[in-house]
This record gives C-alpha cells, sequence and structure tokens, in this order.
C-alpha cells in the first residue's frame, strides 16, 4: 500500500512548503482541481524541484465527451505527472478513447477512473444513479477494467468487490483516508488505515490529518509505519 497525500493548502506557498517538510519521505503527491486551477504546471514543476522522485497524481477527474476526455489526457501526459482520473461514468467508450491515445506515450501514466465520490452517502448516489453504491461501483470498475484502464478510485468499502470482479492487480485508491480515526469532515464514506489494509487497497489518500497536522512529517511517518 502507498500513501498519497493531498496538497488541499489555501496557496501554492503552503503546499510548496508542506513538500518540502516530506521531502525525504517515498510518498505519492496528489495535485486536485483546485490546486492546478490556481497554479497550473508551474505547481508540479516546483513540486519536482524538491523531489524529483516524489510521484504526482492530477486529480482532475476528466469527464466530457470521448474526444475531448482523449485531447486531455494526451495533454495531461505531456506534463510529467505519474497517474491522473477520469469519471466512469462518462462511459466505456470515452474511457478505451482516452487510453488508446495515450498507448504510446512514453512512460504513461497510470490513468483510474472515479467510480463513487466518497461525498456520497448511498441516498444521494442512488438519486442520480439509481443504484446503491456498492453494486454501481463495481459495474464501473468493470466498464474500467474492460476499457484498459490501469484501476479505479473507490472507498475502501468497494475495494475487495472490485478486486474479485476484475483482477488483484487492478489498482483501487480510497480518498478520504482518516488514519487514526480523526473527524470525517463533508466525507460520507470514509476508512481508517486498518479497514484499507483488510481490504486490499493500493493507495491511500490523506488530506487534512496531514495538512492540518501542527508536525505533518511525524504523522506521515507514524502513517508509513503503519503500512
Amino acid at each position: 500500500m502507498k500513501l498519497c497525500v493531498a496538497l488541499d493548502n489555501d496557496s501554492m506557498k503552503e503546499n510548496l512548503a508542506l513538500a518540502l517538510t516530506l521531502k525525504d519521505f517515498d510518498i505519492w503527491l496528489k495535485v486536485g482541481f483546485r490546486s492546478y486551477i490556481r497554479d497550473g504546471k508551474v505547481f508540479l514543476e516546483e513540486l519536482k524541484k524538491i523531489n524529483p522522485n516524489f510521484k504526482i497524481f492530477l486529480d482532475l477527474k476528466l469527464y466530457d465527451i470521448p474526444n475531448t476526455m482523449a485531447d486531455a489526457a494526451q495533454e495531461i501526459s505531456k506534463l510529467g505527472v505519474d497517474m491522473f482520473n477520469v469519471h466512469a461514468s462518462a462511459g466505456k467508450i470515452a474511457m478505451q478513447e482516452v487510453m488508446d491515445r495515450i498507448k504510446d506515450v512514453p512512460n504513461r501514466p497510470l490513468v483510474l477512473a472515479v467510480t463513487a465520490l466518497t461525498s456520497f452517502d448511498n441516498e444521494n448516489f442512488k438519486y442520480i444513479y439509481n443504484e446503491d453504491i456498492a453494486q454501481k461501483a463495481t459495474t464501473f470498475a468493470k466498464d474500467s477494467y474492460e476499457a484498459g484502464l490501469d484501476g479505479v478510485v473507490c472507498s475502501a468499502f468497494e475495494s475487495m468487490d472490485i478486486k474479485n470482479n476484475t483482477k488483484k492487480e487492478f489498482i483501487t485508491l480510497t480518498p478520504g483516508i482518516r488514519p487514526f480515526g480523526e473527524d470525517a469532515g463533508d466525507q460520507q464514506r470514509v476508512a481508517d488505515i486498518a479497514l484499507a489494509q483488510e481490504q486490499l487497497v493500493d493507495f491511500i489518500v490523506v488530506g487534512r490529518p496531514i495538512y492540518k497536522a501542527s508536525n505533518p512529517a511525524e504523522i506521515v511517518e507514524k502513517i508509513l509505519n503503519s503500512l
């Protein structure tokens, strides 16, 4: 299991300061929608200057018509990031087109599909998708697997079932992890490290418990020691 730290602070300066305190750890860094829109490619380049071995997950959740998604994926692949994501609900054709467009990119980034956002509870998810989270997340994951993606973004509660319906090596990445039982905040389907391990999650994303901590490096070290 790998740790991915969410860089969700209010400014690039704060995010870079956080990355600097974590420069000696073997971790992934998640650059989300807000940070990338605000700080762009320069931010990615500055992170790599701090530690060229940082792995970067660009969390933009592409969702558009197939050709537009493929165009965007092609441009993302030029940024030097190591992983990005799309929405599985864009459909299998769109996901296949993304993978076809970047298949010949040297050292292409990993591509994951978002199944169900962890901010959803079952009632609100079902209102939109007319199906329970557990069933629909697995369906989305199977579509992603058949489209040639590397894995999915899901909650820890769906990880094992997704692997059972695809293959063990199909990546599951779980956001909203509260490593040691911290407050869930705006997340609904949160899990701790023990549950994520039990469910064979490959990547855990941890945000607020790290970047809101008085000593982020200490929290990261504690998490890594528990993996």
